[in-house]
């Protein structure tokens, strides 16, 4: 079977671009150019490695094999050379690293020191939702993940970062906002507006409810925590989000102290367990654990 290294990197883009032009573009090729080496690859195996449908490419079970398979050989690819860069004393390579919606308030400024120490490092952060950040995870598609609501069915190297509390939010000026106490059943009559199951906010959320006994009267499901608090300020009902997702400035909200809140949940950095961290990724790792306990401290 003969496939070039730098088909397989192409047929890697393939699989995690979802599109022969996306993939083209990120090996700077053109299309045309794309389209012909893929179907060596095809070729070379012998059988449909994948098909297109409304312009979006899946991958068959021989494309997911490569997949994996590409995969892998790009990583200790990777390790090597990262590894041959530090043994001359060079600080180039790339980190990808994949988190969950809401971690997209406080890692980019723990990833802004590790930047400034290490220019040359390319650092690649998917933001997205916690199925998405799963799914990569389960393909070890990058070299580590923050989230507050880590796999069970996973084997996992599995780190906490920082503390997550989840608090209860009301629009400025809400009638229970003054109130040193506030008893759960007070907000029956609100209406709760809560993040789209799966989310890692609202499994710790429906958790915690259920344990306290309350179920909310009506509930509204939003994909954001923008959209969220757009509709809390807009006296929509209240809601229960990350205190990270707030910011040092409420801007039109308010916390109400809630009894048996904030939930005390927590993020998490993880990888895949028996995995091997590339040189650069085993450094970040120190950084980030370093950097999240600083910036607790200052809190």
């Amino acid at each position: 079977m003969n496939i070039t290294f730098r088909q397989l990197r192409l047929f890697l883009a393939l699989a995690e671009t979802g599109s022969v032009s996306a993939a083209a573009k990120l090996m700077h090729v053109t299309q045309p150019t794309a389209s012909m080496q893929l179907r060596e690859v095809a070729q070379a195996v012998g059988v449909p490695l994948y098909e297109v449908v409304s312009r979006r490419v899946y991958l068959t079970e021989a494309g997911q094999a490569l997949a994996r398979t590409a995969r892998a050989i790009a990583s200790e690819w990777d390790a090597f050379e990262q590894g041959i860069s530090g043994a001359k004393g060079l600080t180039s390579g790339r980190l990808k690293v994949a988190v969950v919606s809401t971690a997209k308030y406080f890692v980019p400024r723990l990833l802004g020191s590790f930047c400034k120490l290490h220019p040359q490092i390319d650092i690649s952060l998917e933001v997205l939702n916690r199925d998405h950040v799963i799914t990569r995870l389960r393909a070890n598609q990058d070299d580590l993940y923050v989230m507050s609501m880590p796999p069970s069915d996973l084997p996992l190297e599995d780190h906490v970062l920082m503390p997550n509390p989840l608090v209860v939010i009301a629009p400025a000026g809400h009638r229970l906002a003054a109130k040193k106490r506030v008893a759960l059943p007070q907000l029956q009559s609100e209406r709760f507006i809560l993040r789209e199951k799966g989310s890692g906010t609202r499994m710790a959320t429906d958790a915690h409810l259920r344990q306290l006994g309350f179920a909310p009267a009506a509930v509204l499901e939003l994909g954001s925590n923008e959209a969220i608090k757009e509709s809390v300020q807009g006296q929509l009902g209240v809601s229960i989000v990350s205190r990270h997702a707030l910011g040092p400035h409420l801007d039109g909200l308010a916390i109400l102290n809630v009894q048996g809140f904030p939930i005390q949940s927590q993020w998490h950095l993880v990888w895949p367990k028996g995995k091997r961290l590339s040189p650069i990724a085993e450094v970040f790792r120190g950084h980030l654990m370093d950097e999240a306990a600083g910036w607790m401290q200052s809190r």
